[in-house]
């Protein structure tokens, strides 16, 4: 999804040629094709003939996909058609996508415009995750979690413990005693309220620690959250606050912390796989056809695949006889690649008649492998050291293995 969408942003089209049309769960069909029987009415008044020609063109191929369904799906469903230049202009070409969300959609629209607007899409793809915020000081404490770009402030305690300042009439040794009672209980209550509420969170990614001062630190150290629950502490950040605003504050820093956890989760899994490979134990492997043959023998328990393998298996068969042959190739090469079939012999009944008769994404085909396979699969990001290495060293495509294959 994330691939489909980052190559959907990059298509431009001529003027307004290019239409991008959502419809949520719970609207009929017939909602989204009145609308385009409207555009469609609307597009005959634009004065290039050739920008009106595409546009209608699109009008009528989302119509044709919107009458394949009975019924919006339960997550929605989003249509993006336009004529898209092939090489240079005059070479447009009216290309469809269509696609349900991974997660319900709540946003009706329709767009034509040079480009598709995917961000509405790209916004579901942001980590899920669940992270726990404690923020803590003093004087109050402020529980919250944070969902993707949900943030939630579930509960606020006040300390009731006393200021520095101590009151007139008691000594400053006793003073500091009570107030150092009164800290204790106090941490002790948050303590519980931690791990009543961060506890009962299925799959809670980690917690992070905040507030002014060094009371959180004095916090994180004695024995007041739950075991478990400490072992998740990522970070502990310096904030202003320790209210709504403080929470904020947290999650302006949060996308760094976020990096920062996937870069040790993606270094960890990286350093294994090199560990097998320089010590030859014969447990790990890596490159296309090698990787695909482990997966399909369901020897392979984590998949290592980069992002920025842009890479695509395209399928080509000869019309007359059947014939059919794989190849891959990078994605920019493509158009290319189908003007070199005209003309070409097949290679078993030598007929011109080859053409492209499917093309899928590399890193999709082989997550289809994976999910066959049980198989884990960890997508490496290419901006760190050992990101680079797995895409420029290994292909971009590596396997840490559950068992030695029998020809190693």
């Amino acid at each position: 999804m994330k691939k489909t969408l980052n190559t959907l942003a990059d298509k431009e089209g001529r003027g307004t040629e290019l239409i991008s049309l959502y419809v949520p769960p719970g609207r009929q069909i017939s909602e989204p094709m009145n609308k385009l029987r409207q555009e469609y009415g609307t597009a005959s008044n634009i004065k290039s003939t050739t920008t009106r020609k595409n546009v209608q063109d699109a009008i009528v191929k989302v119509q044709q996909r919107l009458k394949l369904f009975k019924q919006v799906p339960e997550k929605g469903l989003v249509i993006f058609c336009g004529a898209i230049p092939q090489n240079g202009a005059g070479s447009e070409r009216i290309e469809t996508y269509v696609i349900v969300p991974p997660e319900p959609i709540d946003i009706y629209l329709y767009r034509c415009n040079s480009r598709f607007h995917t961000e509405h899409l790209q916004e579901l793809l942001v980590e899920k995750e669940t992270y726990g915020i404690l923020l803590i000081d003093a004087s109050a404490a402020t529980f919250a979690t944070l969902r993707g770009r949900r943030l939630e402030i579930l509960r606020q305690e006040t300390s009731g413990v006393p200021g520095k300042t101590r009151a007139g009439g008691q000594s400053a040794r006793r003073f500091e005693r009570l107030r150092e009672m009164r800290l204790q209980e106090y941490f002790r209550r948050v303590g519980k309220h931690a791990n009543e509420i961060f506890l009962s969170i299925e799959n809670l990614k980690g917690l992070i620690i905040g507030g002014p001062g060094p009371t959180k630190y004095d916090f994180e150290k004695g024995d007041h959250l739950n075991y478990m629950l400490k072992n998740k502490v990522i970070d502990i950040i310096d904030t202003a606050y320790v209210d709504e605003q403080g929470v904020k504050e947290v999650v302006e820093k949060a996308p760094e912390i976020m990096r920062k956890i996937r870069y040790i989760e993606e270094k960890e899994v990286m350093q294994q796989f090199l560990y097998e490979i320089g010590h030859d134990t014969g447990m790990a492997t890596y490159g296309e056809e090698d990787v695909r043959k482990a997966l399909e023998s369901g020897s392979v328990r984590t998949l290592l695949l980069s992002e920025g393998l842009d890479v695509l298996r395209v399928t080509v068969k000869c019309n007359a006889c059947g014939y059919e042959e794989r190849h891959t190739l990078k994605s920019k090469m493509l158009t290319g690649f189908e003007q070199s079939l005209i003309g070409k012999s097949c290679p078993k009944c030598k007929a011109p008649s080859l053409s492209i008769a499917d093309t899928e994404d590399l890193i999709e085909n082989f997550a289809q492998l994976a999910e066959q396979a049980n198989t884990d699969v960890e997508m490496i990001s290419d901006e760190t050291e050992e990101g680079q290495m797995l895409k420029k060293s290994f292909g971009g495509i590596a396997a840490i293995l559950r068992f030695k294959l029998q020809n190693q």
